[in-house]
């Protein structure tokens, strides 16, 4: 049986023994049958109790449980198996809460693993052989066909392609790769064949390295302190003075009993973990999944916002921002030229083009001859006339003058751009950006309000790319260039000097970093399942906001939590004082302590009300 089942199970059978002893006790002639059934009852279910309690002291850890435990040892030695009973089953009521509200275990590891590239083509006396990646030697050649994985990290020999590095550095437009390029491992190669140099084993290349982040980050990660245990310091303490006052001065073991059943922590155990399911069901209706009940409370009391760029704060899929179109040429007669020829290409840039033309309502004529250079342009003949159309190198060798006329103007500097040349003359120039999410001013504003009041981006974008944006909404710290290494040691950084970091990312080059900070929330809407396992929250809209609505409801359901522990302890002390003046039976004690325990259940199940 797992751990997770016997904590589920516990609580059951205590349960169990209590109503088997009842029924016994009130049959005529078998009441003392029913007193030796809770016993053994409660030396079976109370055992666990006490040992979980005793290694947790062996190992420095003063938890809530010293006082559940002492009040089980001290039912049995006076032979009050009852009440003893009560104090386990929610002693072990609480734990199966706690175990509920922490929710499984991220399988992150798993899933990079499963997606890694497992194959490569080697080539072998000009001969093409498959090999497993960890076959692959520094210096072999190796082919990379058309929709493949990079298989380690490498340079490009021969060949020309687009290659999508999303997975590595977030970024959607596909690069141009061609002799002397530089290709990661992870990277997946576009429409052209590749001939590559490996540089690094696959074990030691950048997807593997994403790899061993996610689980190093995972592994040092701190455990969080049960907000229990944290008011049990100093509770625990209080306690066992007023026992041993009571029993100087009446002298009665009896009076430690009913003390330590009245004073048992079930509202500081119970507390936390019903007010977190509440919160983590509040989440679940704005549509962000809490993966485990400790992020929830850490969300609470986090400071610090640090944001991917591509994705996450940008829709992450390039737009058309302009068209610029050079007399006597017009944007609907760029468009409607470049989009012939374009529609017949898969590059993203092409397709984005082509919808933005639609969209437009531009009919495409036909295109003859089309020949597309993978990752770097594409040609035909539309209505008898050459058309051209991609990046300013691509046009040095297809219509040089064209080329010339951009250079010229100045045209293309900065930015992603596509060059359309017609009949060898320049016609015009669309420029594509990442548009920014349109409801980022309210989610900035609502994260300040909420005490997030540093902000932070990390981008793997070119960092004029980054400072534009960053710029643009207000954020203090921007970073860009960076490899998934780097935003880890950024994040660490941060960790590392006790600042509570909140980090938002929707790429697998973000699953590190997400891992590493105090509480990682990916962006589920348009995939990125590695990084959804990697994540404590998953945001399942296509809306930042909704990770705005988890903060507020996190620092509410803590609230909530707290005010419940405190008048949990409120009324536990108010017993504590009538049961060591000798008012208060152990029996009657515990069954008080479980009104005291439906108070707090019901002040916690609010945090589950809007």
């Amino acid at each position: 049986m797992t751990g997770r089942l016997r904590a589920y199970a516990r609580p059951g059978i205590t349960l169990l023994f209590i109503v088997a002893g009842f029924l016994l006790w009130l049959r005529p002639g078998t009441a003392q049958t029913g007193a030796t059934v809770w016993l053994i009852g409660l030396a079976l279910t109370g055992a666990p109790v006490v040992w979980g309690t005793v290694r947790g002291i062996l190992i420095g850890r003063w938890a809530a449980d010293v006082v559940a435990t002492l009040a089980i040892l001290t039912a049995l030695a006076l032979r009050h198996p009852l009440a003893g009973l009560i104090v386990v089953l929610m002693q072990t009521g609480g734990e199966a809460l706690e175990r509920y509200a922490a929710g499984r275990a991220s399988a992150a590891v798993r899933d990079l693993e499963a997606a890694a590239p497992r194959t490569a083509h080697r080539y072998r006396h000009e001969e093409v052989e498959d090999i497993p990646v960890d076959l692959i030697r520094v210096d072999d050649e190796l082919l990379v066909r058309p929709g493949d994985l990079i298989p380690c990290d490498g340079i490009a020999i021969t060949g020309r392609s687009n290659v999508d590095t999303s997975r590595l550095t977030g970024e959607p437009i596909p690069v141009e790769a061609g002799p002397g390029t530089v290709l990661l491992s992870g990277s997946l190669n576009g429409a052209g064949a590749l001939r590559m140099r490996a540089t690094a084993l696959a074990r030691e290349s950048q997807y593997a390295l994403i790899v061993e982040l996610v689980r190093t980050a995972q592994a040092s990660k701190a455990p969080l302190q049960r907000l229990a245990d944290r008011y049990a310091v100093w509770f625990t303490p209080l306690t066992l003075v007023a026992c041993l006052v009571a029993f100087a001065w009446s002298g009665e073991a009896e009076r430690i009993l009913a003390i330590l059943v009245v004073a048992t922590p079930c509202p500081l155990i119970l507390a936390t973990p019903v007010a977190i399911i509440g919160g983590v069901n509040r989440c679940a209706q704005h549509q962000v999944i809490v993966r485990t009940g400790a992020a929830l409370e850490q969300l609470s009391r986090v400071t610090v916002g640090v944001f991917d760029k591509t994705g996450t704060l940008t829709i992450g899929r390039p737009q058309v921002k302009q068209v610029v179109a050079l007399a006597p040429f017009t944007e609907h007669e760029v468009l409607r030229l470049a989009g012939a020829i374009e529609q017949q290409s898969s590059h993203l840039l092409a397709r984005t083009l082509v919808e933005a033309a639609t969209a437009r309502e531009i009919r495409f004529p036909e295109a003859h001859h089309v020949v597309e250079a993978p990752g770097s342009g594409i040609q035909g003949t539309v209505e008898e006339k050459s058309v051209s159309v991609g990046s300013l190198a691509y046009l040095k060798t297809t219509d040089p003058s064209a080329a010339v006329g951009f250079a010229e103007l100045g045209h293309g500097a900065d930015g992603v751009h596509a060059f359309v040349a017609v009949e060898g003359k320049p016609a015009g120039m669309v420029e594509y950006a990442d548009r920014i999410r349109p409801e980022l001013g309210s989610f900035l504003a609502r994260l300040n309000a909420l005490g997030i009041r540093r902000t932070i981006l990390l981008s793997g974008d070119i960092t004029a790319n980054a400072v534009a944006v960053g710029k643009e909404l207000g954020i203090q710290e921007i970073h860009g260039d960076l490899l998934p290494r780097d935003k880890v040691d950024l994040v660490r950084q941060l960790v590392d000097a006790g600042q509570k970091v909140l980090m938002v990312g929707d790429g697998t080059n973000d699953a590190p970093a997400l891992s590493t900070a105090t509480v990682g929330v990916a962006l589920a809407a348009h995939g990125g399942g590695i990084t959804a396992e990697a994540a404590d929250m998953v945001v399942l809209a296509d809306d930042l906001n909704r990770v705005a609505d988890a903060v507020a409801i996190s620092q509410r359901t803590m609230h909530i939590a707290r005010q419940s522990i405190w008048v949990g302890l409120g009324l536990s002390g108010l017993a504590m004082i009538i049961a060591g003046l000798g008012y208060i039976p152990p029996t009657v004690g515990a069954l008080l302590q479980e009104g005291i325990d439906v108070t707090v259940i019901l002040n916690a199940v609010r945090a589950s009300a809007s």
